[in-house]
């Protein structure tokens, strides 16, 4: 008996009901997935923007050659002795302490609204994120639908921001800590980071999305540090309405894959006491346009 996925016919799309996301059922991402299987997740996830897989039981190697199936491994921002190394395509996110260092990143505390890595030239078309341990409570990860927030969006705010674009900040992270390398700042004209379109075009489906990456120190360029804030204040606003949003609890072995050109997240604080463990995988993007 064949221990490869190769029934397209078994897999189920079920979505959620809210502006974004689906399960998918019947599929055992540990086992190799044939052309057929990755074609109809491909197609569900341009089409609900986040897709979860429960009950999953992952490898690091795994995992990589899940995500591999979608696109080009990003490499994690860490040193490995060999290049090659599954390992150097595995982020940890987590707040565990061990021998008196971190094994990870993020800690425990909340991770604002923003869209991984933005602030490169190139930020990763997708990032997956699988449960290894979870707390009781807290911890959610919120996740919104940026196609709806530009449709959306009034007339003359849509009009407003048609060919501007905005600078990405790069010496903080999700959770507003400085960077390791990065100095201080204060004014958002000075930040460092990519300049992106505040409207792009999905690559794949073609549909317009907002893409503002993350509120701290972003700035829109040839406005004044005024009139940037107030049209960044009235499009975050908009975005982040709970009609727009959807949010998963984690159970351990879920694994959520999200589309980074039309999704934004964020992830609710939680006991420090307790241990939350994640293993996130990311794909080379392309530059927003």
């Amino acid at each position: 008996m064949s221990h490869r996925n190769n029934l397209a016919s078994s897999v189920r799309i079920v979505p959620t009901g809210a502006a974004l996301a689906a399960d998918v059922e019947g599929v055992d991402l540990s086992r190799p997935l044939d052309a057929g299987v990755i074609s109809v997740l491909r197609r569900a996830w341009l089409d609900h923007l986040v897709l979860r897989f429960r009950r999953q039981q992952l490898s690091d190697r795994q995992l990589a050659d899940f995500s591999a199936g979608f696109g080009e491994l990003d490499r994690a921002p860490v040193d490995v002795q060999e290049p090659d190394d599954v390992r150097s395509f595995i982020s940890v996110i987590s707040n565990v302490i061990e021998d008196g260092k971190p094994i990870g990143g993020l800690g425990d505390g909340e991770s604002k609204w923003h869209t991984d890595m933005s602030y490169n030239e190139l930020p990763p078309t997708a990032s997956l994120l699988y449960a290894l341990e979870v707390p009781s409570s807290g911890g959610d990860t919120g996740f919104c639908n940026m196609y709806l927030a530009y449709e959306t969006l009034p007339a003359d705010l849509k009009r407003r921001i048609d060919g501007l674009s905005c600078k990405h900040d790069a010496a903080h992270n999700s959770v507003g800590g400085l960077r390791y390398g990065f100095e201080s700042i204060t004014d958002p004209r000075e930040t460092p980071g990519a300049v992106h379109p505040l409207v792009r075009v999905h690559p794949e489906t073609g549909r317009k999305a907002l893409f503002l990456g993350r509120r701290l120190f972003a700035y829109v360029p040839g406005l004044s540090l005024a009139d940037s804030d107030d049209l960044l204040d009235a499009l975050w606003s908009h975005a982040t309405q709970e009609h727009l949003d959807w949010y998963q609890q984690w159970r351990v072995g879920d694994l959520l894959m999200w589309d980074n050109r039309c999704v934004m997240h964020r992830r609710d604080g939680f006991d420090p006491a307790a241990r939350r463990v994640m293993h996130r995988t990311q794909l080379l993007g392309d530059r927003p346009h």
